[in-house]
């Protein structure tokens, strides 16, 4: 499988991570089935959070196992510096690991959050001191209402080495401040920032009873994931793409991943004129 430098971390990653979410609402062996698949295409990036069911759970014995074999991804939503510290400390004793490569602030999705991070006892002042002792290599921040807060974060902190952001075809098939994931590339790529992409096989929001365990509706053929996957992986600055929140959807997006043909602007146009057509619709706004 194809890897990308994941900015000024220096890491040299797969360009599709493994998304834990997908691993934490399923039982050990139907995990260990899709880790395996995972491993079996080279994947070397994980990507977990507290908030993904038993997904640190079920990723423990192969973190014990292969540690080194991972660039390890963790997050928090905790805005403040005690409450990051403990949880911290907790998702490192259940993924069974000495430190993360990558610690993010996750889905932040206002200003205000921003400010709480950043401020006095924020968050940031406990990621930092993490930072100093080796607890944590890298900080890293997601957001996925509104990509502009990403921007100020990176305008107002040097120390944020990675993003992570929806990165699809419907945000530009029509176009928002919220979701312009075109300004956040241009900035990462000025700034040697890494990129997460997430969301790539969304087609709108699920307007019927879900079917995946995605809060979206994803593409379900082979064809049109393929054409999203390799949409989403030919933009400028993305690093890699983090796999959806279903493991069912796993082989389809690992086998589109396999055959990526990187597109030009005028094939990206095609793309997006088919999801005009097929009434894509964009996450966000609401």
């Amino acid at each position: 499988m194809e890897t990308r430098i994941f900015g000024r971390t220096g890491a040299k990653i797969t360009f599709i991570t493994m998304g834990g979410c997908g691993l934490g609402y399923v039982d050990q062996n139907k995990a260990d089935k899709a880790v395996k698949l995972a491993m079996d295409h080279g994947i070397n990036m994980i990507d977990v959070a507290p908030t993904y069911g038993n997904a640190e759970i079920r990723l423990n014995p192969w973190i014990e196992k292969y540690r080194n074999k991972f660039f390890l991804s963790e997050k928090t939503l905790k805005r403040k510096k005690n409450g990051a510290w403990r949880q911290l400390k907790r998702s490192l004793e259940k993924l069974g690991t000495s430190y993360f490569d990558l610690y993010q602030f996750h889905a932040v999705s206002s200003m205000e959050e921003l400010d709480q991070i950043l401020g006095e006892n924020g968050a940031m002042e406990a990621f930092l001191e993490a930072k100093e002792t080796g607890i944590i290599k890298n900080i890293g921040i997601t957001a996925h209402h509104d990509v502009r807060v990403l921007q100020k974060a990176l305008e107002l902190s040097g120390d944020i080495d990675t993003v992570l952001l929806p990165v699809y075809v419907a945000a530009i098939a029509y176009p928002s401040p919220v979701n312009d994931f075109k300004r956040i590339l241009e900035i990462a790529c000025e700034k040697n920032i890494g990129v997460t992409a997430i969301k790539a096989i969304s087609k709108n929001r699920w307007n019927s009873e879900a079917s995946y365990n995605t809060w979206y509706e994803p593409l379900s053929s082979q064809e049109l994931i393929d054409q999203a996957v390799w949409f989403t992986l030919s933009q400028e600055g993305v690093t890699t793409y983090s796999l959806p929140c279903d493991i069912r959807l796993w082989p389809l997006v690992l086998d589109a991943a396999a055959r990526f043909k990187k597109l030009n602007e005028e094939e990206q146009k095609k793309v997006v004129s088919a999801a005009i057509e097929n009434e894509y619709q964009p996450l966000f706004p609401e």
